[in-house]
This record gives C-alpha cells, structure tokens and sequence, in this order.
C-alpha cells in the first residue's frame, strides 16, 4: 500500500497530502472572492457592463437579433447565452437580461422586451414567454465590435472568443447606473441622464483639467427612471467627490379635488426602485397602527396607458399638506438611495468619484477610436495596394494574358507576373483571380476614383492617428450624435430643500387639522358655495366681511343664503325634494375678510355630489339654503304648493343626509330660512300675492312631519318665493319687496318685463293660509311674476348672461306696476356687504 508522509492509504496508487487547514482556506477564500468580484459581481467602469450582461449583448448581437428585425423567445437567447458563453444557471441569465429590458430600472434600456417583463411589485413571465430583441441604445453599446476595436478573451471551455469590454458609444455607467454584492464589497450606483452626462463627458475631453464643479455645470445630479424629486444635493456632491454618499428621493405629489368635497393626494411618480403596492401596504399598516391619521382611502388607477396615478383620500379637516409630510416620514413616499461608486479599472475594484468614472469611459472611448482608425488604415492601405495591382494589369491587360497562358501552372504564372510587372505576391494572386468582366474601360474608370478616394480615406486617417486633438474631437463628436440619437429630457426633479421631519430628526409633526375658526358661509343664487374665514372674534368683535362696492360685484356676490359657523362644523343644506345634507365648510374656497369681491367658490352640487338628471315627473333637485345643525332656531320651509312647516331644532338624524319635510306628489320646497319665533314668514305667488305673518304661527315639527298649510292659492297658481324677514330689518325699514312680471304668452327669455322695489312695511300682516294682498300690478299683456324676493336692502338681480344688475333704486308702491328692464333676469338675491 503507497503511503505519504506516513499517512495510510486504503487503495492502491493514492496518494494523500497533508495540507494546512487555515492556508487551503485563506487561498480558496481568495479565489473564489476573485471570482465572484472579477465576473459576476462588478462591472466594468469602461462599459459599465457585468460580465453577464456583456455576454448577452453581445451574443445577441451575434445572433442578429437587431431593433428592425423580429422578437425571439427569451428562452432561447438564455439558453445561447449559457452554453457558449457563461458558465451558470439559466436564472441568473435571464434575471440579467429582464434587467436590462425594465423602463422603470433601466435609464436607457439596451434590450426591447415583448411580453410581461414584470414591475416594481410583481415578477416578469418566464423565459418561455417572453420575447427580447436588441434595443436600439445597445447597437451604440456593440458598434466596432468587428473592426479589433477591444481584445477578445477566450470563453469558459476555450472553444470560443468574447469581448473582453464592449466598445460602448456612450458612458452606460453613469448612464444605466449599476448594483451588485461582491464578497466583501459592494457597489450601488444611480442612473443619469444621457445628455447630461455626454455634455459632461465632451467637457472633459476638451478641458481635461475641469474641477468637479465644472463637471457638476452638466452633471447636477442622478436622473431617475421613475422621476421623483430628489431633496437636498449635498449628499448627491459628497459622492460626486468621494464615490460614496446619498440622497433622498421623494414621489411627485399634487392635491388635488378628487370631489368637490373631499381632496386627495394623487401620486403620479415613486422614488427609484419603489413599487404602488408597497406603498399602498406601508399606509394601510400606518394607519391601523395609528401612525398616520387624517387617510380616508387609497386606490391604484394605474394603467400602461396613463402612467402611474396613485390617490390617498384625505378625510374633511385634514390639512393634505401635513398629511402628505406624515406620509414622507413614515412610508416609502420619501426613500433613501446610497451610492456607492465601485467599479473594476484595470481589473482591480476601485471607489471612483464623478471626475474618474469620466476620464476612465473617455480613455476607454479614446483607445476604442483609436484602434477602430488603425483597423481601417489597415483595410483601406491593403485595399489600395490591390487597386494599384489592378490598374498595372489593365493598362497591359494583353501581356498579362500572354504571360498566364504561357505558364505551365498558375504558380510559375504567379511567379512570372511578378517579375514582369513588378508587382507583389498578393498582388499576382489577386490578378489571377481576376474576372474577365472586370477588364472593360468602365472598370478601370472605378478603379481609379476607388484609388483616388482611398488615398484620401488613408491621408484623413493617418493625420487623424497623427493628431491627438483631432481623435479627441472626433470622439466628442461622436458623443454628441449619441446624444441627439438616444437622448431624452430630464425626469428627476433636482431641489435644495430639506429631506422631511423624519430625517432631520423632529419630533413633532405639523398641525394636521384645519383650524376651527369663525368662518361665514354664502350660497349665491347661481349656485356657487363659498367661505369667509372670520378674524377672531375676542380679537374683533365687529369682524365681517368687507363690503363690495357695486362696481366690483359679480354673479357670485348675489346671495341666496348665508349662515356664520366655524371652520370644522357641520351644517345642512335643504334641497327641493325636502332633503337636508350634512357637510363641513372645511373644505370650501375661502375668500380673506379683507377682500373687497368674494371668490368665485365651488358649486355646490359638485361639492354636495348632487346628480344632474331630472324628468318633467321629477325636476332637478335644487340646493335652496343653508342652514346649522347646532342653532337653537326652528328651520322653516315653503313649498310650491303653499305648505309650510318648521322643524324643531336638536332632532336631527345622526345620517348623512335625511328628509325635513313629507312632501305630497308633486309638491317641492321653494325656500328655506332659519329664525326665532319674531321673524316674519313671507310667501310670494305666481299670480302676484303677498303673505306674511308671525314665525309663532307654525307650531315646530319633528323632521318626518309634513307641515301645514302656509298660503291659499288660487287655481293654476304656486308659490313662487318663502323666506324669512328678521323681526329687527322689519322694524328698521331695511327690509323691501323685488318683483319682475312678465308674460307666459311671450318666448321663455325673451321678455324682460317690469321691475319693482317697494318696502316690505307696506304689505299688511294677514292670518296664515289665507290669500295675502296684491304685490305688483300687472300691465296689458302680463299675466305673472317670473322672479320675487323678500330680504334685506339692496336687492341684486343676475341677468341671464351671468351678470349683476341693478334694479330700480327708487321705492315703489305695493301695487306699483313697475319699471321696464333691459335684461332677462333669472334671479335675485342679498349684498354680501
């Protein structure tokens, strides 16, 4: 039995060693860390390629797999890519390859994908459904690859030849940017913008001494796939400097009005890397761990056609923007990104600043041009030698019959050429395999321009080889086509602003809820809703808005009604069919105390989410007032039939909307108003009757009732206005009477009819559901009013075409017949003043 070193062996001819442990392990360890670092893990900073990914380029490339041709099956690329070229499982191929096909990963994608190449939250298809071709950026990539531009290595099993760096017409590193895991080191590099980083590149090839803040004049800072906005750039330079350092991303967030009464916050980029499902999964957790309040829901409306939309409904009273800084501080809506600038040069893992990566692709790119122009010297001389040698044999094309067809064989007539002509080896052996088309007059006539053009392709050459200033202009040239070609417009936002509270370190958050102030609320008689934020009354006690000089007034400052609340309250609005809606004011357009022109606010119906469909049977339903929720006063209604009823306060439903009335078929509210049992209750009807008395008339009724008779009506006549007159504007002699009368004979609009303002002291007191007194004479021709109001002075009338009128200013007696009108009008209402 053959021992060794005394050891025992148990079959004949073995051989054992001993070796130490700790020695085998440090040289395995070395190895194998070389390996992983060396070929899989890091790229090149020349290419800014893995090995894995330079080997699919270009065997896709080999394969003609070119952007004007047909997909074919992933499956077949990876199963190429791995028997010829890398020596690993077909997974790893095909992560690398999908990776490189991915828009949201890929600033410049080298690879044209055809399937489902999966997202930021959900995988790609396998490889046996999927389909890639080369994109057109990776023709630039793999261009020169035959002309001895880069050495050629050996393959795994040294049966075949790879490049050993792509010749990479553009700086990908930068570019594309780069991630990977090595043993013991690590690189994670971010994506640029291509014309940026080629503007920054050309800089550098010309002034070879720039400081990095010159460079950084093209360079601001990383471009990302997603776009997002990144905060803060100090740590952006750090990086640029060193080849390490980070940054924050935030997402692209706008609010917006999803309804007219609720806002949201809709997100239409992500930072880099960060999928919808993610996010929607850190709220949802946020908001059940109580971390994040004022979210009422959040959806994904993303589609391939409209892009990411993400919207994050914020609940009535929350302040969006402090919602969307909670929203940075605890979910991925604000990430972190950590460079790490770490690429093989020479072989050799290396930490490369912004200035490095440069001048290492410009070197690289200067090398590659360089033996691309001595390639094609080459060809053209070699070329040139051959047209020369033809243009001999043509000017004694008969001799050089003569002299082949006297030789014995084709050596001796090789040979006997060259001494009779002068000519060499190749040239002999050229003019031997010469067709005898080739011999005309017009042949020669190519010959010599082919001759003439190569000379001058050979002298371009050799002075552009002789000229470093020259190659280094071409290739900056070079560069700014790729630009041009393949380059797009910046999608990352770049601010100084500070990260968010998270990352400063605050503990406190801003306040999140709408403060709750005084506030005063207008519905104009076009319908529109709108808020004055009151000063504080401890602090003004007279605070109110200011009044709006006639001269300055709009359709939006006619109002129909008005209630003073708070901010964060609830109040109702009562609509035509009876019914009472709940909301808060917090949400609506506020205009300053101080403004002199109310805003032009939101529509109610939209606010309020009312439908716009309405039949003959069933009219449009109509928002008629406002009213609070918390006011000790009855709410009194008036219908179109001459019902009234008064709602007792303090009964309202907990619903977010319920009936205050029991309307009969046919029957609708026509006004609304909210007052003590001194005010005067006011019906104004089509056939031009007048009635008022006492609000302590109509005892109040719990919300189901469905009132008692307010008006006698005559037949074919309905109410036309309800409303209340405060018992103090009574007394003062503010309050007055509008009427407008017309004619149903005449087209609707067509006739402006009378107007008329007479003081509502006029008009005596009468017992409820009697016939009223007389409140406008009617004229020949005229047969009914078309608009009454009752209210406080002065009256404003909104024409047909939106715009405030002024009706007559001068009082006129209750049976006055009026003063004609130059417009239609549609409505009256109160000054907001």
């Amino acid at each position: 039995m053959a021992t060794t070193d005394d050891t025992q062996s148990l079959y004949p001819g073995e051989r054992i060693e001993e070796v130490d442990v700790s020695t085998e392990m440090q040289g395995s360890f070395l190895e194998y860390a070389y390996s992983v670092i060396y070929s899989r893990a890091l790229p090149d900073a020349r290419d800014g390629l893995k090995p894995v990914q330079r080997r699919i380029l270009y065997q896709m490339s080999e394969m003609g797999l070119r952007p004007d041709r047909g997909h074919v099956k992933s499956a077949r690329v990876t199963g190429e890519v791995m028997g010829k070229l890398h020596p690993h499982g077909d997974s790893a191929i095909y992560d690398a390859l999908v990776r490189l096909a991915q828009d949201f990963t890929m600033r410049l994608p080298t690879i044209d994908g055809h399937g489902n190449f999966g997202s930021l939250d959900d995988p790609p298809a396998a490889a046996r459904y999927t389909e890639v071709r080369l994109a057109p950026a990776a023709l630039a990539m793999t261009e020169g690859l035959g002309e001895d531009v880069v050495d050629f290595v050996p393959n795994y099993d040294n049966q075949l030849m790879q490049p050993e760096v792509l010749p990479s017409a553009f700086p990908n590193l930068l570019v594309n940017g780069g991630s990977g895991i090595a043993v013991g080191m690590a690189t994670n590099m971010a994506p640029h913008n291509l014309i940026e980083v080629v503007g920054a590149a050309r800089h550098l090839i010309e002034h070879p001494e720039a400081t990095l803040d010159d460079l950084m004049a093209f360079i601001p800072g990383p471009d990302l796939p997603t776009g997002g906005t990144i905060a803060g750039l100090a740590g952006v330079r750090d990086a640029y400097a060193t080849g390490r350092g980070s940054f924050k991303t935030r997402a692209k967030v706008a609010i917006e009005n999803i309804t007219a009464r609720k806002k949201g916050l809709v997100v239409t980029e992500l930072p880099y890397l960060i999928g919808p499902e993610k996010i929607i999964e850190r709220v949802k957790d946020g908001v059940q761990a109580k971390k994040l309040t004022g979210i009422s829901d959040i959806n994904d409306y993303s589609d391939r056609h409209h892009g990411l939309r993400l919207v994050i409904e914020i609940k009535t009273g929350f302040e969006p923007e402090a919602v969307l800084e909670q929203l940075y501080r605890y979910t991925n809506l604000e990430d972190g990104f950590s460079i790490n600038n770490v690429a093989l040069v020479d072989g050799q893992p290396r930490t490369l600043g912004l200035k490095e990566l440069l001048e290492v692709y410009v070197a690289h790119r200067l090398d590659v041009v360089t033996r691309r122009s001595r390639y094609r010297l080459q060809k053209r001389e070699d070329r040139l030698h051959l047209v020369e040698g033809l243009l001999i044999a043509i000017v004694d094309i008969d001799e050089v019959i003569q002299v082949i067809r006297t030789s014995d064989d084709s050596e001796t007539a090789k040979t006997r050429l060259r001494e009779v002509f002068d000519l060499s080896d190749l040239q002999a052996e050229y003019i031997l395999e010469l067709r005898l088309r080739r011999l005309t007059r017009f042949s020669r006539i190519e010959l010599e321009t082919e001759r003439d053009e190569l000379n001058a392709a050979i002298a371009e050459l050799r002075e552009l080889l002789s000229d470093p200033a020259k190659l280094r202009a071409l290739v900056s040239t070079e560069l700014g086509e790729i630009a041009d070609t393949y380059g797009t417009p910046r999608r990352t936002l770049l601010t100084e602003a500070a990260p968010s509270i998270a990352s400063a370190g605050k503990k406190s958050a801003p306040l999140l809820e709408v403060a709750d102030v005084p506030t005063r609320v207008f519905l104009s008689t076009t319908g529109r809703l709108l808020r004055v934020d009151l000063a504080d009354p401890a602090a003004d006690p007279s605070a109110s808005p200011a009044p709006v000089p006639p001269s300055r007034r709009t359709k939006h400052d006619a109002i129909l009604s008005r209630i003073d609340t708070t901010t964060r309250a609830e109040i109702g609005a009562v609509t035509s069919t009876g019914r009472l809606i709940r909301f808060s004011p917090v949400d609506v357009p506020a205009s300053p105390p101080s403004s002199v022109q109310l805003g032009a606010g939101v529509p109610i119906r939209d606010y309020l989410g009312l439908t716009d469909t309405g039949t003959s049977k069933t009219p449009r339903e109509r928002v008629l007032g406002l009213v609070s929720l918390t006011s000790e006063a009855p709410v009194a209604l008036g219908t179109l039939q001459g019902v009234v009823k008064r709602v007792t306060p303090g009964q309202w439903p907990s619903k977010p909307d319920f009936p205050v009335i029991s309307l009969k078929p046919g029957d609708a509210v026509v006004g609304v108003a909210q007052g003590n049992d001194s005010d005067e209750l006011v019906f104004v009807t089509s056939n031009t009757q007048l009635l008022r008395y006492s609000a302590s008339a109509v005892r109040p009724q719990g919300p189901a009732g469905g009132g008692v008779a307010g008006i006698s009506l005559a037949a074919g006549a309905t109410v036309l206005f309800f409303g209340a007159v405060p018992a103090a504007s009574v007394a003062s002699g503010e309050a007055v009477v509008a009427t407008i009368s017309t004619s149903s004979a005449t087209i609707a609009g067509a006739d402006p009819g009378r107007a008329k303002v007479s003081d509502f002291a006029e008009y005596p007191g009468k017992g409820r559901a009697t016939g009223g007194v007389r409140a406008h004479a009617l004229l020949k021709g005229e047969d009914a009013l078309s608009v009454a109001w009752v209210g406080v002075a002065p009256p404003l009338a909104v024409a047909a075409d939106g715009g405030v009128r002024q009706l007559p200013e001068t009082r006129a007696r209750r049976d006055a017949s009026g003063v004609p009108l130059d417009t239609v009008v549609g409505s009256i209402g109160g000054a907001v003043g």
